[in-house]
């Protein structure tokens, strides 16, 4: 097989993970699940995640791997990148820091569910504005982190590059459909921090 199919192979199916990632995180089914399964949908932002991770690995898995190396950078430029790619690692920790890890992964809603205190109009998450801190300088600093720390490889081949465009675009994507969700929730609020702080990468000056 061709390099070039090889290529294309691995973008439709990154494609069809991202569709049916975004499609599962759409409000629109959100909604009418939660009408058939009432305070269930408690339990939907845990099989969100869960289903995400299969989703992914079997993408991972049924990608081809071509065997083009990129660059492989000699020492000590590759000390130095692979220094910068763990200090963009960190960042990811210290922007993921600020949000509420339980509520994105799920188990707070489930704790709530058992304790009859789930108000069924948060969905399958409550969300809060948070504009201090990392976000003061990117209204998505996970995002931008994590493109810092899959960009910054002391060495790259053509599967990783492929599939680190693919998520910069999903990334870049994504932001908006997040965004819908936000200014739906926060309103005015949301609109005057979004004109203040830029949507992934900071300003340098």
């Amino acid at each position: 097989m061709s390099i070039a199919a090889d290529v294309l192979i691995i973008v439709c199916l990154f494609s069809l993970f991202s569709y049916t990632h975004t499609l599962l995180a759409s409000t629109k089914i959100k909604i009418r699940l939660r009408e058939k399964v009432k305070e269930g949908i408690a339990f939907y932002r845990l099989f969100y995640n869960i289903s995400s991770i299969i989703t992914f690995i079997i993408f991972y898995t049924l990608s081809p791997k071509p065997d083009v190396v990129i660059y492989d950078l000699e020492f000590p430029v590759d000390i130095i990148v692979f220094i910068l790619q763990v200090a963009a690692l960190a960042g990811f920790f210290i922007a993921g820091a600020q949000t509420d890890i339980k509520e994105f992964l799920g188990i707070s809603q489930i704790i709530r569910y058992s304790r009859n205190s789930y108000d069924i109009r948060e969905m399958d998450e409550k969300q809060i504005l948070i504009t201090n801190g990392m976000y003061k300088y990117s209204r998505h600093p996970v995002y931008f982190f994590s493109i810092l720390f899959l960009s910054l490889r002391p060495a790259m081949d053509l599967f990783y590059l492929t599939f680190l465009l693919c998520m910069i675009c999903y990334f870049y994507i994504g932001s908006f459909y997040e965004e819908k969700k936000l200014i739906r929730n926060f309103g005015d609020k949301y609109l005057e921090y979004k004109k203040s702080v830029p949507r992934i990468f900071p300003k340098i000056f």
